[in-house]
């Protein structure tokens, strides 16, 4: 097997351009990106994986660089793009099926970042809170969290991400994309 080392340079800048692009986005609005009760417009690029395998790393390191600013320390620098990083994976394997061009499986893409979060961020906000991971106060923290969490990555992956996976593939800019992602390469 033959890698066309042009094609691969393009995708980590591609995958570089999309970690520059999260954190941009997630600092710019940085007061909504973090806390308890958070609604990370950033998070909207979790559907490119669908279309760009390779942008699952530029969500990943973006993730990573922009939690650098997180109020969390430490923690949310592992946490949240390790839950990116999962979510990412499932939505790129879901944009691998047969049916990717439904709109039941596009919707279906915008899940996994909805899921993911709410359970990791909202533990771990939990944990930040509580502390003690065996109390009933910590599992009623996290239940609250969790789904604060999951409500503002549904707001930004259906009302935004979902209305965008059904809208990009039929515009030019999608094609160009295409077109720098792979160098020309089909799809």
């Amino acid at each position: 097997m033959v890698i066309n080392l042009n094609t691969k340079v393009r995708k980590i800048a591609f995958s570089g351009a999309i970690a520059a692009l999260y954190i941009a986005i997630t600092l710019a609005i940085m007061p909504l990106s973090f806390g308890p009760v958070q609604i990370r417009f950033s998070e909207v690029l979790t559907i490119l994986p669908f279309f760009f395998p390779a942008s699952i790393w530029g969500i990943f390191i973006g993730c990573i660089i922009a939690n650098l600013f997180s109020p969390y320390g430490l923690i949310d620098i592992v946490v949240g793009p390790t839950a990116s990083l999962i979510a990412a994976i499932c939505t790129c394997y879901l944009g691998m099926s047969r049916g990717r061009d439904s709109v039941f499986i596009k919707a279906l893409a915008c899940f996994p970042p909805v899921i993911f979060n709410a359970i990791f961020i909202g533990a771990m906000i939990a944990y930040f809170i509580v502390g003690d991971l065996s109390s009933n106060l910590f599992i009623n923290t996290f239940i609250i969290y969790g789904l604060w969490v999951g409500l503002g990555q549904l707001i930004v992956l259906y009302l935004i991400g979902f209305p965008l996976m059904i809208y990009l593939p039929t515009t030019r800019a999608m094609d160009r994309l295409y077109y720098l992602y792979s160098g020309g390469d089909t799809k």
